[in-house]
């Protein structure tokens, strides 16, 4: 009899890849389309599997993805700049982040702080270089830039935190032991 059998991480790096795909195509969250979860596939890319030649594989990902969206997609290229090459060390931090935190087994809570700070360094990373590099922001000061990044940080961090919750949820063991004895109800005796 004929088996599929296919290693588990294999289907983690399939689902992450289709998460981003699905996700990718527009810049934000609309009553049509979710918001990009591309931070959160990095974070979890580092969570569960590490290995630098994935994360190098994921950007390659990303690029094309925002290649075929730009190109074939009719999504604009305003955000395709000179600062599109800082999405390295925005991913880089939110990877880094996941990779941590599995190799050093922090608690839910220190999780969701290396979460937290790496999705804040993220979006001040894409957030100033596109402010400096883009030749977009002309005629915008710092103060008035930074008014609009203080508008939309918070669909930012809390869609990667949605998505990385969820996936957690849904996969990670750990995650769903500590789910299960939290909502269980009391019992008496």
């Amino acid at each position: 009899m004929f088996s599929l059998r296919i290693h588990p991480n294999r289907w983690i790096v399939a689902g992450l890849a289709v998460l981003m795909a699905v996700t990718r195509f527009h810049h934000e969250g609309t009553a049509f389309a979710f918001p990009d979860a591309s931070l959160a596939v990095f974070f979890l890319l580092g969570w569960y599997l590490g290995g630098a030649a994935l994360f190098v594989g994921f950007l390659l990902v990303a690029l094309a993805i925002d290649s075929l969206a730009v190109g074939y997609g009719g999504v604009g290229a305003f955000c395709v700049s000179p600062a599109y090459g800082f999405l390295v060390p925005a991913y880089a931090a939110i990877w880094w982040a996941g990779r941590c935190t599995e190799r050093h087994a922090l608690t839910l809570p220190g999780s969701a702080l290396a979460l937290l700070a790496s999705t804040t360094a993220a979006y001040l990373i894409s957030e100033i270089s596109f402010f400096v590099l883009s030749g977009r922001t002309t005629g915008l000061d710092w103060r008035a830039y930074g008014s609009g990044m203080l508008e939309h940080y918070p669909v930012y961090l809390g869609s990667t935190l949605a998505y990385v919750g969820l996936v957690l949820a849904l996969l990670d063991p750990w995650v769903q032991q500590r789910l299960t004895v939290t909502s269980r109800p009391a019992t008496t005796r």
